[in-house]
């Protein structure tokens, strides 16, 4: 059977009816990427599976509708035998069994060959919530990972600077967009390709076997799931990646972010799914609180305290982790830690020790705890955290001796809600936050720098949750009294945005997005029906 064959028209890639049309232009550069094999793969990604990715989002709509209607997450009934089996996950690659220390960021080409010189362990380059996806970023990604993989990446920057890859970079995992996203410049049949998909068929096309012939191979972080059906799908998905690269079943390897509070009653199911080529879960701690948030959006006794309250010494954030941990341990997975935010404060000696005391708590905790690694936003908290981790695994690569048995967590405790206030501060902390990081991801820039954090789109999230759901409940009381209502929160964000303008300056401010961002800031919490992600209408802003 004859290959459908490309077709070029201008600066467009057009495909036939086999193939998905791409609706932007494609970079000269970028142009070798795209061969025939990819696009007659991204064909059959989207035939095959555009429908599934459809239901999946369904039930999680009709999940929602349950939980708004009273009904609380548990573990499912159904899946008991596989929650009391003695099922193991395969066997990790010799390059994934130490991940002590982990760097991430978005898929730039600076960035990815500053985290691969890092230091760290392992480099997870992201498409997701540290990424805009304009066109542009996601391509430019795709070509900045192929570089990178064959170690030829290089950048000088205005100035003169030169960058490029040292001896024994950082392993690199490459993380996907969640399947609620859609890649809005690939039309199959005439409809958007999933974002998750186009990511990934993209990576692993291009770079599968250039990885597997230097001793590494093809590894993935996959986001968001709320479902071990959604863990399935991605089974099958890169199932059918393997067939068309015809690469050994199970060659491509995962970790799963656990950043849905439906996800956390489903952490063996999801490992299940997945037992072939599944090597570890990772809190994704900021979206899980999100999460909770947008689970529990009409739930009066769910509210919780302003979002620096929210820390993983609270009780059900402790239930999450400790759990994940117990869960890893007896199916032979790793078990990663959540994120450390921290940017060393330059100029500001005092400053920078506290927050360099905050990251040392919170790795003690968890290594202490049992996990294998954990995350960092900064190479400068890379020796930290790499210091706590060595300490606390001796002679072994990573914890999974350490099976945490005497862990007892219930659903209760998972869905508790922790005690705390609510402040003006507070309040105004998430109005501004949320605008300064919008601001910034829609001039696309999908991570930002905000009062000496590194912040992605989960920041955003928390923001702009919080303050939908404080408005619309009687807990939703400032710790003086007062309610909080549109009116407050309209006032309170023209002063912030104000506040912002003065800050950035008037020429800064009116050639950025900041009023974009507040407009959309004002639809989502303005609106009737809690807005799923944040993202989706921000993402239909962009070109």
């Amino acid at each position: 059977m004859n290959q459908p064959t490309q077709h070029y028209s201008g600066d467009s890639l057009k495909a036939d009816a086999l193939q998905p049309q791409i609706v932007a232009p494609i970079p000269e550069n970028a142009r070798h990427l795209f061969s025939t094999g990819l696009m007659n793969l991204l064909g059959k990604l989207g035939q095959k599976y555009r429908g599934r990715v459809d239901e999946l989002l369904a039930a999680r709509r009709e999940r929602q509708a349950r939980f708004n209607a009273g009904e609380v997450p548990d573990f499912d009934p159904d899946t008991v035998d596989i929650r009391n089996g003695s099922w193991r996950v395969a066997r990790i690659p010799e390059d994934l069994r130490d991940r002590r220390v982990e760097i991430t960021g978005p898929v730039d080409r600076k960035m990815i060959i500053n985290a691969l010189n890092s230091g760290a362990r392992v480099f997870m380059a992201d498409c997701e919530d540290s990424s805009t996806p304009t066109w542009t970023n996601m391509v430019d990604g795709q070509l900045n990972l192929h570089d990178a993989v064959r170690r030829s990446i290089e950048l000088t920057a205005e100035g003169g600077k030169h960058y490029r890859l040292e001896a024994n970079p950082a392993v690199l995992i490459v993380r996907p967009r969640g399947w609620h996203l859609d890649e809005k410049h690939v039309l199959v049949d005439g409809r958007p390709l999933p974002g998750g998909l186009f990511d990934a068929a993209v990576y692993l096309f291009n770079n599968a076997e250039t990885l597997l012939g230097q001793g590494s191979g093809p590894y993935l972080y996959l986001p968001k799931l709320e479902h071990w059906r959604e863990a399935e799908l991605w089974e099958e998905v890169l199932t059918d990646i393997e067939k068309a690269l015809q690469i050994k079943p199970g060659t491509i390897k995962v970790t799963i972010l656990i950043e849905t509070l439906p996800a956390v009653f489903q952490m063996d199911e999801i490992l299940h799914a997945l037992r072939t080529r599944i090597v570890g879960l990772n809190c994704g701690r900021w979206d899980y609180i999100f999460s909770y948030i947008k689970c529990f959006q009409k739930h009066p006794d769910k509210v919780l305290p302003d979002r620096a309250q929210v820390t993983m010494k609270v009780p059900f954030l402790r239930a999450y982790s400790q759990l994940l941990i117990r869960t890893c341990h007896a199916r032979g997975a790793f078990a990663m830690g959540g994120m450390a935010a921290q940017i060393p404060i330059k100029g500001d000696e005092a400053a920078n020790a506290e927050a360099l005391k905050r990251v040392r708590e919170d790795k003690e905790r968890e290594a202490g705890d049992g996990h294998d690694g954990t995350w960092v936003a900064h190479p400068g908290l890379i020796p930290v955290a790499m210091d706590i981790f060595d300490r606390h695994l001796g002679e072994h690569a990573n914890q999974l001796h350490r099976l945490r048995e005497d862990v007892r967590v219930t659903a209760a405790d998972l869905v508790s809600p922790c005690e705390g206030t609510i402040t003006e501060a507070g309040v105004r902390g998430n109005l501004n936050v949320a605008m300064r990081y919008m601001a910034a991801w829609l001039g696309g820039q999908g991570c930002v720098p905000i009062n000496h954090l590194m912040e992605d789109a989960a920041t955003a999230e928390i923001a702009r949750a919080q303050v939908w759901q404080w408005i619309r409940h009687s807990a939703g009381r400032l710790d003086d009294g007062r309610n909080i209502d549109h009116e407050l929160i309209r006032a309170w964000q023209a002063e912030e945005l104000e506040r912002i303008r003065e800050e950035v300056g008037a020429d800064a401010f009116d050639q950025g997005h900041y009023q974009d961002a507040a407009e959309l800031l004002t639809e989502v919490t303005a609106s009737d029906e809690f807005v799923e992600f944040l993202t989706l209408p921000a993402y239909q802003r962009l070109d």
